[in-house]
């Protein structure tokens, strides 16, 4: 079967005749892969800035952003049926038994870092045509979200983000909930950073969870992802025609801000003025660059004096999977066009060179493994 991987030895990027999965263990099911997308992961992976095959293999099979078709089930599966249309997760647990989050099926949390992730760590990805894997990491997706199921996995991240700010949020005195898609008893002014798909599907996250949002990007408006933006209820504000300081100005404090470009400098320079009580929320993984100066004091000071949260989030349990396929529904009943236009492009397996190695283009590219 045809499979896109990575070797890193040789720096090579590949098309490769790989053998065909077979079920062995009762548990497991086959998959034939219908969609794999296209992230900055994979793309940092082909310039060899990180990714490790699996033990005992030289070269690595990319991709996990997959939906994919159940074509075989295993003896002992009873969760899920031939034709049925799933999500793989990404991570699987470390093998350590003091590892309580791996234990508990929580390996998102994974104390050891001893994980491995399909088509980033140790354990070949989804860019193939056949794959099998234990059936407790699928999560079943409507047919009706066949053309859009391949953004469940990016929209995981704002998922547990979310999730997690929620958690957090209980700290505050009168309390802060959030029912039927409206937040209760907290403030709700957030700033999206970055307009890539990932920040995207969060900016869809904040709004339907109540939030009035602001997403802040480098392109000059007009642009495609500006009117996106626009077209969703969200405010777009070019970085390149307004400073952090101007921002500030136009929000009357900001509760939360949901990073999503792997930029450090413009991320902490927004640490320096969010509001009391915010939570700002890491998810992108920057680069290997140049230090960058940053007034620690205030950043310190703020967190101290505001009640400020800082955290880190990325990969996800099944909650998240599961919150993702009903808010990806929910999207795609409130933002029809929107939902569709996240997806830029469909293209054969024949064409990875351009997706991966080529200039980036468009929001969500996607390569169809299967029609």
């Amino acid at each position: 079967m045809r499979a896109i991987a990575v070797f890193p030895a040789s720096r090579e990027v590949r098309l490769i005749d790989a053998p065909e999965p077979a079920i062995e263990s009762s548990t497991q099911v086959k998959l034939r892969i219908l969609d794999v997308g296209v992230c900055g992961t994979d793309r940092e992976i082909c310039r060899f800035d990180y990714g490790t095959p699996p033990d005992g293999s030289d070269h690595l099979v990319i991709g996990h952003e997959s939906v994919g078709e159940v074509v075989e089930v295993g003896a002992s599966v009873s969760t899920l049926r031939m034709g049925d249309l799933v999500i793989p997760m990404v991570r699987r647990p470390c093998p350590h038994g003091n590892c309580t989050a791996c234990r508990a099926n929580r390996q998102d949390f994974c104390f050891t870092g001893d994980f491995t992730e399909r088509g980033i760590k140790g354990r070949h990805g989804f860019m193939t045509e056949l794959v099998v894997d234990d059936a407790k990491y699928m999560n079943v997706v409507p047919a009706g979200l066949r053309d859009v199921a391949v953004l469940v996995e990016p929209l995981t991240i704002a998922e547990k983000g979310l999730m997690q700010m929620w958690q957090v949020q209980q700290r505050l005195p009168w309390g802060a909930t959030m029912e039927a898609g409206k937040a209760y008893g907290y403030r709700h002014q957030a700033v999206v950073l970055g307009a890539g798909p990932v920040a995207i599907l969060g900016t869809m996250a904040l709004l339907a969870q109540g939030f009035e949002t602001f997403v802040y990007s480098r392109e000059k408006a007009p642009s495609p992802k500006a009117s996106l933006v626009e077209s969703l209820g969200a405010r777009y504000v070019s970085a390149a025609e307004t400073s952090l300081e101007g921002l500030a100005k136009r929000i009357d404090g900001i509760d939360v801000v949901y990073e999503a470009t792997g930029a450090s400098s413009i991320a902490f320079e927004m640490l320096q003025i969010i509001g009391p009580n915010a939570v700002f929320i890491f998810t992108g993984v920057p680069g290997r660059k140049a230090p960058i100066e940053v007034d620690t004091d205030l950043l310190m000071r703020n967190m101290v004096l505001k009640n400020q949260v800082v955290f880190g989030t990325v990969n996800a349990g099944k909650d998240a999977f599961e919150a993702a396929i009903r808010d990806l529904a929910l999207f795609q009943q409130k933002w029809p066009n929107a939902v569709q236009a996240l997806v830029t492009g469909r293209f054969p397996l024949e064409r990875y060179r351009d997706l991966l190695l080529g200039d980036a283009a468009g929001i969500k590219n996607v390569l169809r493994i299967a029609a």
